[in-house]
């Protein structure tokens, strides 16, 4: 089975390192660019230009969740089964679109300050002085720039509500977030699970938003389980 991974905002593939290193003797493992689309609609598009011919798995996280919501809706055959980890189906709020504006413009010209301000939200406490967890996200960060943190900020507020699309997703779906994920936390997950038909929720304790990076034995379980299902 080929499994393409989708990060969320400003994290590349070192956000799935553990899950691609265990999971690579049962599946083909990919992790798409998210940089490409200015819309996620032609994010979408972009990463199923690019995934592997026929049917895959895709998992999704934050951002990358919206992603992965949005190819079901393009293209549902193609998804052979779909993971949601510490994401949303819900469109962004107008407090939310001006708050990614804000940090649009301020990245313009201290680009560390929005990591910086970002950082709380993406990590559970216990790990913010942890340079195992905190360290590879600034890493991670880094590796972006202004223009490419705002072309990823446009996709995320132009995604569509993808709560009616949930009844219809038909293969194995795992819903899966940390604990004390604050930015989309359990009861989001609660309300995604009881829509989709058949999908199976997973609460990490001890993580926060990044629950791959927090905490990887217990993500890489899930998802083990996860394509043990297709």
């Amino acid at each position: 089975m080929n499994v393409v991974f989708l990060p969320g905002l400003l994290c590349d593939a070192r956000l799935f390192e553990a899950q691609v290193r265990a999971l690579g003797d049962r599946a083909m493992v990919q992790v798409a660019d998210m940089t490409t689309g200015g819309t996620m609609a032609a994010l979408a598009a972009d990463v199923l230009a690019r995934a592997p011919s026929g049917r895959f798995a895709l998992a999704g996280l934050s951002m990358g969740g919206y992603c992965a919501l949005e190819i079901v809706r393009q293209a549902p055959e193609r998804v052979a089964a779909l993971a949601l980890l510490d994401t949303s189906a819900r469109p962004d709020t107008p407090e939310g679109t001006a708050n990614r504006r804000r940090l649009v413009k301020l990245a313009e010209h201290d680009f560390d300050r929005v990591v910086d301000e970002l950082l709380p939200k993406l990590v559970a406490p216990a790990h913010l002085a942890d340079p195992a967890i905190a360290g590879v996200v600034r890493a991670m960060a880094r590796a972006f720039d202004p223009t490419s943190f705002a072309r990823q900020q446009e996709a995320i507020i132009s995604r569509a509500d993808s709560r009616p699309l949930l009844p219809t997703i038909s293969c194995p779906t795992l819903v899966l977030c940390g604990r004390e994920d604050a930015l989309t936390p359990p009861a989001v997950h609660e309300e995604m699970a009881a829509a989709i038909p058949r999908a199976r929720l997973v609460l990490v304790d001890g993580s926060g938003h990044l629950s791959p990076l927090e905490r990887p034995e217990a993500v890489t379980a899930a998802l083990a389980a996860w394509l043990d299902a297709i």
